[in-house]
């Protein structure tokens, strides 16, 4: 348990520092844009300073969400290296369509194949009948689709995505876990608390 929490963090420094600098590399470089488009946000009410506040975080916010997925995602596939040192990443044919031509998995250990997501907010239909397509050519290849998400999206049209994508795991022998539930799966399948590991992260760098 020692040696992933060390790790767990280690990952989380690195992701940190590479997210401090896009960050500040985009601040500079937005420091050097055109600001013309704010006479439009004046228009519609908003000041200068505030235009730019908002641009200002609008990029920020786009680095941390692909970060934040990114780190979550890459430290539970370390929790299952960990405890399934056979446990790899790996591409199927598409054998139910011609487009795309392989599916990844994010996880492959023995006949179960996981997706990994931090979180799914997608209000994208036809998201539905991909994800439907995928995990139907994962079961044909004999191994068994299983979901896992941290965190469950809050707008309704998301949630509704999410429910018929449940639904479709479920219906094919596959497996669906998030919130709450996908935390506790990692902990009983890999015998490693990762959202403790990640609390104790959260807690050192608030002690400084």
């Amino acid at each position: 348990m020692q040696d992933i929490g060390q790790d767990i963090k280690i990952l989380a420094d690195k992701y940190a520092s590479s997210l401090n600098t896009k960050v500040s590399e985009r601040v500079e470089e937005m420091r050097q844009d055109d600001h013309s488009h704010y006479f439009i946000y004046q228009v519609l009410g908003i000041d200068e300073k505030e235009g730019y506040m908002i641009d200002l975080y609008q990029n920020k916010g786009r680095f941390l969400y692909r970060y934040a997925g990114s780190f979550l995602e890459e430290a539970t596939y370390l929790c299952f290296q960990h405890k399934f040192p056979e446990a790899r990443k790996t591409r199927v044919p598409n054998n139910q369509g011609q487009r795309p031509k392989t599916f990844e998995i994010d996880c492959l250990v023995d006949d179960r194949a996981y997706e990994i997501k931090w979180r799914d907010a997608t209000t994208d239909g036809d998201h539905i009948t991909k994800e439907h397509t995928r995990i139907k050519a994962i079961k044909s290849h004999g191994y068994i689709p299983i979901r896992v998400m941290f965190y469950y999206p809050n707008r309704e049209q998301s949630i509704r995505i999410q429910k018929t994508l449940e639904t479709l795991y479920n219906g094919i022998g596959g497996e669906y876990y998030y919130g709450d539930d996908a935390w506790k799966y990692m902990t009983y399948k890999t015998d490693i608390d990762l959202r403790q590991l990640l609390v104790d992260i959260v807690s050192k760098k608030a002690e400084g």
